[in-house]
């Protein structure tokens, strides 16, 4: 499904939130147009398999928007679709902001802490924004694997944000100056805890019934049989019927120790192939490669675009050909 082919994004952000949702729009069809530094995006240095991986199948256009702003503002005047990640006010000062462009021009600001308030200006990155939202209260000091609030409070929100904008352009043929807060954002995802959870620590080791195990060959398992069905019939599978009536006991670390030693008498392939076709809510930690063979995408890799190569295309197109 293409559902938005025919539509131009330039994506002016760097490192990972923005360009991850670029590549959303692209993977729905968009095109997309990396407006870069001639330095370029700092990951094409630092991380190039994480940007080969995020903006393949993008151009790149070089512009030093303190030299030549008018370049840049012709591109995003074109577009369908901005999205900027730089702190506040910069994006006008470069003369890229949201007051640059056509009304119908879908203009996006990806923030840490959005436009106004004591926090707007404050630099920041995924730990920070989560440990600001109240996420992290739970498992501190323990790092997140993933970046949640740049990839789900940033990237994924500003994609459902811009997909609704244009279909409210669709009906008024005006665009919108839509702002995201990975901050807030993150604080979304578990606000509907503040007031009280059902029980302490709920889903990060308060119940021996949604853990990660051991296995006897240093793997790991996953267990989430938080339903008392799904735990019912893990502790008939272990041969421990007698323990599902403990599901929810006040001493759940006696129970998930003597879980633990369950599971540690068989190796993860072992437990996998016993509980195939069970309606248990038990999974493998698997690796990465692991994950990407079975559920990642079987396309051909493909090498992000060397920094600048659609420049003189577009210089061309919005008239900005070099003299001769």
């Amino acid at each position: 499904m293409q559902p938005l082919a025919g539509l131009l994004v330039v994506d002016l952000t760097r490192h990972l939130p923005g360009p991850f949702a670029s590549r959303e729009l692209l993977r729905l069809g968009a095109r997309v147009v990396r407006l870069e530094s001639p330095e370029g995006d700092p990951l094409r240095a630092i991380a190039p398999q994480w940007d080969a991986a995020l903006n393949a199948g993008k151009e790149s256009v070089v512009c030093d928007l303190k030299a030549e702003p008018e370049l840049g503002r012709a591109l995003c005047s074109r577009a369908d679709i901005v999205v900027e990640g730089f702190r506040p006010g910069v994006a006008a000062r470069l003369g890229v902001g949201p007051d640059d462009v056509p009304e119908r021009v879908v203009y996006c600001s990806l923030t840490g802490f959005g436009l106004e308030g004591r926090h707007a200006l404050r630099a920041g990155h995924d730990l920070n924004y989560l440990g600001w939202s109240g996420a992290l209260a739970d498992t501190a000091p323990a790092l997140p694997p993933v970046q949640v609030a740049d990839l789900g409070a940033g990237a994924l929100a500003a994609v459902a944000e811009i997909l609704a904008a244009l279909l409210e352009r669709e009906r008024t043929g005006r665009g919108a100056r839509l702002v995201v807060s990975m901050t807030h954002g993150s604080h979304r995802f578990v606000s509907h805890r503040v007031a009280g959870d059902p029980r302490s620590h709920l889903l990060t080791g308060g119940l021996a019934c949604y853990r990660i195990y051991a296995t006897a060959d240093g793997r790991w398992l996953t267990v989430g049989a938080l339903e008392v069905h799904f735990f019912e019939r893990l502790c008939a599978l272990l041969d421990r019927s007698d323990l599902a009536p403990l599901q929810f006991a006040k001493d759940q670390q006696a129970l998930a120790d003597t879980l633990a030693a369950s599971f540690a008498t068989r190796t993860l392939a072992e437990w996998l192939e016993h509980f195939d076709g069970e309606d248990v809510a038990v999974g493998p930690v698997a690796t990465l490669a692991e994950a990407a063979a079975e559920f990642g995408s079987t396309s051909a890799h493909v090498e992000s675009a060397p920094l600048g190569t659609h420049t003189e295309a577009w210089r061309n197109l919005l008239g900005f050909c070099k003299e001769a």
